[in-house]
């Protein structure tokens, strides 16, 4: 058996806004506690089609699975998880997102931990170790490991993310103006390499990517709070966010007047089987 968890009760700029050191990766992945409201409130959720897809590729419903959720934030898709049936235990960090998730998910086990070291022992036979939005915090080398010592033979390592859709106009213009402010915006993102990572650590794996497409509609308000949780924005700052949200607000203004912003996503999902236990 698992160990048993514990639950815890604006025009550019002339020139790029860029902190005097870039913050680390360790720091990036940190920033998050400082907008986990604002991370609850204004981040997408998942279409249907990815849980009918990782259910495809693992070769297993979701329904009746022992789901380990992995850097699950403020549980986002630890409500989606258990929606579908899943029996979910979430792995969060950070004081102030697992807080979030505890509020929102009282019920769902709890454990305040890193992907890279999960506090379960070998034979915890998980079906499913899923990381949304959050292996790219990860050492691969440590963090896959990890997931295939705690899943059950035949289990599957599931890795998704939401990325602005680049074959959008908008999104990748908006993309294009962030960089171009924020140098090192988005440097750490792993979403299309995950699948030669996994695959560069030779452990004899193979993972299976997709990548599905999907749309929300949001205001303008929500769409720009959806930004700030970015883990760079909330790096370096509030004063040194606001004037680039501000310069989005006034660029998105003329592409959507009425207010309402089209989110567009590109959703990069990577599964990979753990081996069968030889016969």
């Amino acid at each position: 058996m698992s160990q048993r968890p514990e639950q815890e009760q604006l025009p550019p700029a002339p020139h790029p806004l860029q902190p005097a050191t870039p913050p680390p990766h360790a720091t990036l992945a940190r920033a998050f506690d400082a907008v986990a409201a604002q991370y609850a409130a204004a981040r997408p959720g998942y279409p249907p089609a990815l849980f009918d897809a990782i259910e495809e590729l693992a070769g297993q419903p979701l329904a009746g699975a022992r789901v380990l959720d992995v850097g699950a934030g403020t549980g986002i898709a630890t409500k989606l998880l258990a929606e579908r049936g899943a029996r979910v235990t979430a792995v969060e960090p950070g004081a102030a997102m697992a807080t979030e998730l505890h509020t929102a998910h009282p019920d769902v086990p709890l454990v305040r931990a890193l992907g890279d070291a999960l506090p379960f022992r070998d034979d915890a036979a998980f079906d499913l170790v899923g990381y949304a939005q959050a292996w790219h915090w990860t050492d691969p080398a440590r963090s896959v490991p990890e997931a295939l010592r705690v899943l059950r033979p035949g289990g599957a390592l599931a890795l998704w993310w939401n990325i602005p859709d680049p074959d959008v106009d908008w999104a990748a213009a908006q993309e294009a103006r962030i960089a171009r402010r924020l140098p090192d915006y988005h440097s750490h993102s792993v979403a299309p390499e995950a699948a030669d990572l996994i695959r560069g650590l030779g452990l004899g794996l193979h993972p299976v990517s997709q990548v599905l497409h999907w749309t929300r509609r949001v205001p303008l308000d929500t769409h720009l709070a959806m930004l700030g949780s970015r883990s760079y924005f909330s790096a370096i700052g509030p004063a040194a966010a606001a004037p680039v949200l501000a310069a989005e607000r006034a660029a998105l203004r003329d592409v959507f007047p009425d207010g309402i912003v089209e989110e567009a996503y590109a959703l990069d999902l990577t599964v990979t089987l753990r081996p069968p236990a030889p016969s």
